[in-house]
Formats: structure tokens, sequence, C-alpha cells
């Protein structure tokens, strides 16, 4: 089974935003966690999303993972910066 955890880098594969990027920036329970991608959904107001509505991209983004042990939070830049950091890569 896939482990959602904070700072992983997921696509969400249902709803409107079907087909967008996000990084989990925290985890509520076995069923939902809290998505950001620093442009729409902002890191002060993340989106609770069912985890069954994700499919994990890459499992932990270093960077980011520690960003948030180390304060609990993550910048809207930073989110947007290693979200296209990821989509020019990949391309």
């Amino acid at each position: 089974m896939e482990e959602f955890k904070p700072a992983s880098l997921v696509m969400s594969v249902a709803g409107r935003d079907k087909g967008k990027m996000f990084i989990i920036i925290g985890r509520i329970d076995e069923n939902y966690v809290y998505i950001s991608d620093g442009r729409m959904r902002r890191a002060e107001k993340p989106k609770k999303k069912k985890i069954k509505h994700l499919r994990i991209i890459e499992t932990e983004i270093e960077f980011i993972a520690k960003r948030i042990e180390e304060n609990g939070r993550v910048t809207n830049s930073e989110l947007r910066k290693t979200i296209g950091n990821y989509i020019e890569a990949s391309s």
C-alpha cells in the first residue's frame, strides 16, 4: 500500500482538480490529507482531499519534508517551485 505522508507529490485523479499536481502538507486521518499547490490552493488554506482520489508521483520531497519538520509549514513559493521543477524535469 502506498504511503501518503506530508511532502509527497501527488496528482488528483478525481474532482474539479483532476490532473493537477499538489504536495501533501498534512495528514488528517487514514482517509484524508491536506494538499496545496501554492497557486490556487495556498498553503494557508489547503484543500482537504480523500486519499482514494490521489495518486502518488514522488514519495517524499526531501526539501519540503525538512521545511515541514523544522517549523511545521512551507511557503507558497516553495510549493510552486517544487511542482514546477518536477514538471520541467519530466518533460
